[in-house]
């Protein structure tokens, strides 16, 4: 069963649920950037130029890895798939901002947010995995060269890139059916520019501690992985001879350390931080961060 067919079996389990006060609602209101009405044409503007940015460099980095035959590497395999990721992830927010941002009304139907909290796990969850997939290709190929070739096959690859895709499916069907599902606090306002998983607890369900068990199984179960692999590979790395060696092993793992230092130190500000002690427009920047500024820096730095 595919995703998006998953996502419609969620949305009529949802629909049905008596959830006090959410199986009467049928719309909510986007704050979005209200705050900042004098700056309402800049940030579309902004916006926009970063959207169509994005959507071309990934585009492109798609269509040269599969065109080249230089590139029909697992490293560019897996940053195929990354692209991709970005694309659907962006598509799924910044066009609805976009239009926030011109209209006066920034309405959201009931089903609409159900959908986009549903992308939106589904996509940061399968980013999540193939992060943590590409670091593992990475201990392959500095920890154990010679069995570089053998292990990362076509066949392994495509196994593990689909469990990474796969496993956004539960993930997001069974967070998204529990939020949604749980006790509704009486707004109808969300004070953020789109339906993700904080803007949901916080301004919907008031709930916290539901915050930092999402951020546990979708973002800190990966990172163990990933933290894992960077500890054998920099105890190899720190093992080589040769300080040309060391320094070559080192710069073919940059590119990859500097997309999860961009990914996990914003989703990781904004997941973490309780409602308290980070602001409502703080979190709508940081959120801008990694919903707008990140999917576009990351093509420009695997591209370098």
């Amino acid at each position: 069963m595919t995703g998006s067919e998953w996502a419609v079996l969620f949305l009529f389990h949802v629909e049905s649920v008596e959830a006090p006060g959410l199986r009467n609602q049928t719309s909510f209101t986007l704050q979005g950037f209200s705050h900042l009405v004098a700056l309402q044409v800049f940030l579309f503007k902004r916006i926009l130029l970063m959207f169509l940015i994005t959507m071309t460099r990934n585009f492109l980095i798609i269509r040269v890895a599969a065109i080249d035959s230089a590139l029909h590497t697992p490293v560019y395999y897996f940053l195929k798939n990354m692209a991709l990721i970005e694309i659907c992830f962006t598509l799924n927010i910044v066009p609805k901002m976009l239009v926030d941002l011109s209209l006066e009304g920034k309405v959201i139907s009931f089903s609409a947010c159900a959908l986009q909290l549903y992308f939106v796990i589904f996509f940061v969850a399968s980013e999540c995995f193939l992060l943590g997939a590409m670091a593992y290709d990475r201990y392959v190929a500095i920890c154990h060269p010679l069995h570089y070739t053998i292990t990362m096959n076509r066949e392994v690859r495509l196994h593990m890139v689909i469990a990474c895709w796969i496993a956004g499916i539960p993930l997001s069907v069974g967070l998204t059916g529990c939020l949604l599902a749980s006790p509704f606090c009486g707004s109808t306002e969300i004070e953020h520019f789109f339906c993700g998983i904080v803007p949901v607890l916080y301004h919907l369900v008031c709930s916290e501690h539901l915050v930092f068990v999402a951020t546990v199984v979708i973002v800190l179960i990966p990172f163990i992985l990933i933290a894992a692999s960077y500890i054998q590979i920099i105890h190899t790395i720190l093992q080589m001879p040769s300080a040309e060696g060391r320094c070559k092993a080192f710069f073919t793992c940059i590119a990859h350390l500097a997309v999860l230092t961009l990914f996990y130190c914003t989703t990781g500000l904004i997941h973490l931080k309780t409602k308290s002690s980070l602001l409502a427009n703080s979190r709508k920047l940081v959120a801008l961060s990694y919903t707008v500024v990140t999917p576009m820096l990351n093509p420009i730095i695997y591209s370098l």
